[in-house]
């Protein structure tokens, strides 16, 4: 993982100093804010186990939580002159920062999950992409064997484990070791690639 403003690393391997008062740590944020690095690595060194052991409980994941303190230190660096101490302690305004930042990134990690899960059913319940459809009310069978012959390698190995396989984008990827995207676009590709070769009209 990158180094943040403080040049460490902010996941569990980091060994940070023991935790300054809430007092130093609001002078801390306060030189911060006019650009001063030292006592920003110090307010890390101060806090960062805290936040860690916070986003980690939210997460589940501690390579994901590890990503976003490190972006939470970056919004900090970037928003200090923003604290205000009659609000409460440095460290509340950046529990809060990371806590708002964990649950964006749990949302996010949910809506991409079943996003690629309606996606899957959907291809589940289709007989044939609508492209191979086309392919296959023109065509004999052996004309598009031989159609695919012309497609490049990885294209045709990708385009054969769905069509003739019954494999899903998702199992395809799995097993050519590629991801996701990687497979669907060769799915894709080779299909387009097919329909020339075989001169189907769109």
């Amino acid at each position: 993982m990158s180094a943040g403003p403080t040049g460490r690393s902010s996941g569990p391997g980091a060994h940070p100093r023991p935790s300054s008062g809430t007092d130093d740590q609001a002078e801390l944020l306060r030189r911060s804010a006019g650009g001063d690095e030292a006592a920003f690595a110090q307010l890390y060194d101060a806090t960062c186990t805290k936040l860690f052991g916070l986003v980690v409980r939210l997460t589940r994941s501690p390579e994901l939580a590890a990503e976003v303190v490190q972006e939470v230190y970056l919004m900090a660096w970037q928003q200090a002159d923003r604290f205000d101490p009659q609000r409460g302690t440095v460290l509340a305004w950046l529990c809060t920062m990371a806590h708002r930042r964990a649950v964006d990134r749990i949302r996010q990690s949910q809506r991409e999950r079943v996003r690629d899960e309606q996606y899957e059913l959907r291809q589940a319940g289709a007989p044939a992409d609508a492209t191979w459809g086309e392919v296959e009310q023109s065509l004999e069978t052996e004309e598009v064997r031989t159609g695919l012959g012309a497609l490049s390698e990885i294209q045709r190995e990708a385009v054969c484990l769905v069509y003739y396989r019954g494999y899903t984008h998702r199992q395809v990827a799995e097993h050519l070791a590629v991801p996701l995207g990687t497979a669907k676009a060769r799915i894709r590709d080779g299909l387009n690639n097919l329909r020339s070769a075989l001169g189907v009209q769109r």
